[in-house]
């Protein structure tokens, strides 16, 4: 029996015209694809058209030989040959990117996309500078720079890593310790000049209040720096945001009290817009974490971005502290 040839054979046909490149793009592509749970979702990820991740799709299929999605209007599914390709395109993946870093070692230049999750306040501001560094050092990488101020599905929004302030308590997710960000509590001048001048942090009770949720709402704890006294201060908020910005401007406009990042007070601090209240008290600080998912290997670029935001954190939330990466 006389075996077809590749000109006959559209398997052959497909897997001859994909390089070893071309096919690792494919893959890549396959994965996105299953990690973004959809066709255009993939494709804005990737910076591309929905019928380009189709094509790139159909062409995998082809040279594979197999179904590994289905698809109707309105849903995407793995078939049982496609979550066995999903499981060794993850661990293939992870090699290459292992071979090529191990291969060409510093002299490899970082490429590729990351897309990153950092708090407004932090975003807008004060990694501006460091960023720009990091893409000056590294001109193959393209960083999509995502403001949120709420965590985000690393799965469904294809996230990279992700800068967060507060504990982290995800199991799933590495986390490098950066920073610790100290808080002064702060009020304007025409707020005070409304109440009876407080002697105690807990006189502070009486006063209208700013919250922000994800730190404190309605009590905060107050640490004398000398007596080791605690005061559990309790309060009723008079605004709650999810907003650094927004609530540093509602206390200089007389809102009410806030317990807000030392960095983002000092200029109001200098002017005199806000004072300081009880500074021999103090609250918390703040951890600052990079968080992102464990994973086999972790590419240049994302290792890169690690070693910036290690560097140049401390200076951004005026923190004296300096992390190392836990082995």
């Amino acid at each position: 029996m006389t075996k077809p040839s590749s000109a006959t054979n559209p398997r052959n046909n497909a897997s001859s015209n994909a390089s070893a490149s071309d096919r690792i793009e494919l893959i890549q592509t396959f994965v996105r694809i299953v990690q973004a749970g959809s066709l255009s979702a993939a494709a804005a990820q990737l910076g591309t058209t929905q019928p380009t991740i189709s094509r790139r799709l159909q062409l995998l299929e082809r040279s594979l030989g197999l179904r590994l999605l289905q698809r109707s209007t309105h849903a995407m599914k793995l078939t049982e040959d496609g979550e066995r390709c999903y499981e060794r395109a993850l661990d293939l993946l992870a090699g290459w990117e292992s071979f090529e870093f191990d291969l060409r070692g510093a002299a490899h230049q970082a490429e590729g996309s990351l897309r990153v999750v950092v708090p407004h306040a932090f975003g807008q501001k004060q990694l501006i500078a460091a960023l720009a560094e990091f893409m000056r050092r590294h001109p193959g990488i393209t960083l999509e720079w995502l403001l949120y101020d709420r965590g985000a599905d690393f799965i469904e929004h294809g996230i990279d890593c992700a800068i967060q302030v507060g504990e982290v308590t995800d199991p799933s997710m590495v986390a490098i310790h950066l920073a610790e960000v100290p808080r002064t509590l702060v009020a304007a001048p025409a707020l005070l000049a409304q109440f009876p001048p407080p002697t105690h942090p807990r006189d502070l009770a009486a006063m209208p209040w700013l919250a922000i949720p994800h730190y404190y709402r309605r009590s905060i704890t107050l640490t004398h720096r000398s007596s080791g006294e605690v005061c559990e201060l309790n309060f009723q908020p008079r605004l709650i945001s999810d907003s650094l910005y927004a609530l540093s401007n509602a206390a200089v406009e007389g809102i009410g009290v806030f317990l807000g990042s030392t960095w983002l007070q000092n200029e109001h601090l200098d002017s005199g817009r806000l004072v300081q209240l009880f500074p021999d008290w103090e609250a918390a600080t703040l951890p600052v974490s990079i968080i992102y998912p464990h994973a086999r290997f972790y590419p240049a670029r994302l290792r890169h971005f690690i070693e910036t935001m290690r560097e140049a954190m401390p200076a951004a939330v005026g923190s004296d502290a300096r992390w190392r990466s836990p082995a």
